[in-house]
């Protein structure tokens, strides 16, 4: 079929008639479907199971240095836990502290204690008339959602294949001392896939920020999450703590990781990774908030892996599972819309998420007609700050959580739904 753009109005016109017809069986199958969250499915986290038979009544509970894992105590992790933390984060166990079960909740805690008590002693960002955060769109509407909770001002930083525009980034941060800080998923980024290349990461390593309490909010959320076995089709970067360091700059990254996605989302290890001087600062409102976070379970995600190697071949029985997923919509997009003209999605090596842009203006009215029905996305805009994506284009497709069946059919839905809103434009402008 030739593209959209490339047909008469009576082409168009009985394209939409057929599809009208798809549609209406869509709905008169009362279907509900979802693809808006990046869950994993029941068969991912059955694969974990094991980690409820790790620790029972007959166990022993201390730790390799002889530390009761039941009481109070040992603020940062235990020690085999840091290690494989630290090995999962591309960095020795001295440079991190093991929190609870949620990377998004150290974040937020970093952001709360940065705006209440500053950055390193740094003036307090409550305390500024304007404070502002650079935010890589499409991305993670989460990350944006936090800064925005605390009143700073959200700057959108266009993303490339490469990661984000770094000509805009190096003028904001080298020049505007109210820029406090960028969010970054270096690695399979959300939504697009993306990874970072060498020049990017370096580039973020000599910046030279006009203010001192400037930070970059690393967050490694799909470090080892591939897709595939291959090496060839895994990505790689570099590691933004090394590369800091060698450029003279070491305190500049707050560097964020988790179990949410190896074994079970909320009931996971989360742990933050940084500088001596960093961390130092992050130990004095830890002396306050906890006497410890929860031992046994850094205990139990240790004996369940034992080390990095069984975490890795563990990952690759998530990807058998993810790997059909992605494979089965990305196949129907490229037969059903390639060459068309009406929309543009990302084919990721790893991560969650599938990024599609519809036409300029599509987005909105696709998100509402597969809602229609009965396929429920993330809301069109959630991918760019305060919600609002300016060309109203960018979809989050989540295929990770549907089983593969439904998974089929709301890509049906998403692809018949693509063609009416697009078909409807394209009449409109004509």
């Amino acid at each position: 079929m030739k593209a959209y753009k490339e047909m008469t109005r009576e082409e168009l016109l009985a394209e939409k008639e057929s599809l009208e017809k798809q549609y209406k069986d869509f709905q008169a199958q009362g279907l509900k479907l979802n693809m808006s969250r990046g869950k994993p499915s029941t068969a991912q986290l059955n694969l974990s199971n094991g980690l409820m038979d790790v620790l029972n009544s007959d166990s022993y509970f201390n730790d390799e240095t002889g530390t009761d894992c039941r009481n109070y105590g040992v603020g940062e992790g235990i020690p085999e836990a840091k290690r494989l933390m630290g090995e999962m984060s591309e960095v020795g166990p001295d440079d991190m502290i093991i929190f609870g079960n949620s990377s998004l909740n150290i974040m937020f805690d970093t952001i709360a204690r940065s705006y209440t008590h500053g950055v390193c002693g740094s003036t307090p960002w409550c305390k500024l008339d304007n404070w502002k955060f650079l935010c890589p769109a499409p991305g993670y509407d989460r990350h944006f959602r936090v800064t925005e909770y605390f009143g700073a001002e959200l700057i959108t930083i266009p993303m490339t294949p490469t990661g984000p525009d770094m000509d805009m980034v190096e003028k904001y941060v080298n020049n505007d001392p109210e820029v406090k800080g960028i969010w970054c998923v270096p690695k399979y980024s959300n939504p697009q896939g993306y990874s970072y290349s060498d020049e990017t990461v370096r580039r973020f390593a000599n910046l030279n920020p006009a203010a001192e309490d400037f930070r970059i909010f690393w967050d490694n959320a799909y470090s080892i999450h591939h897709l595939y076995d291959d090496p060839a089709r895994q990505d790689t970067i570099l590691e933004i703590l090394e590369e800091c360091r060698k450029a003279g700059h070491p305190d500049m990254v707050y560097k964020f990781i988790s179990t949410s996605k190896v074994t079970f989302p909320g009931s996971g290890l989360a742990a933050l990774a940084s500088s001596k001087k960093n961390l130092d600062d992050v130990r004095k409102y830890m002396s306050v908030q906890t006497i410890g976070h929860d031992k046994l379970n850094q205990l139990r995600h240790v004996r369940f892996f034992g080390n990095m190697a069984n975490m890795h071949e563990h990952m690759s029985k998530h990807a058998a599972i993810l790997r059909p997923k992605f494979e089965a919509v990305e196949e129907a997009f490229d037969t059903q819309l390639g060459g068309l003209g009406i929309g543009e999605w990302t084919k990721p090596n790893g991560g969650y998420f599938i990024s599609f842009d519809t036409l300029d203006g599509c987005a909105k009215a696709v998100v509402q007609k597969c809602k229609e029905a009965g396929v429920t996305l993330t809301p069109a805009g959630a991918t760019f700050p305060y919600g609002k994506d300016p060309r109203d284009r960018n979809i989050r497709i989540a295929p990770s959580y549907p089983p593969l069946d439904e998974l089929k059919k709301a890509a049906q839905v998403f692809i018949v739904s693509v063609k009416l809103v697009s078909i409807d434009k394209l009449l409109e402008e004509a």
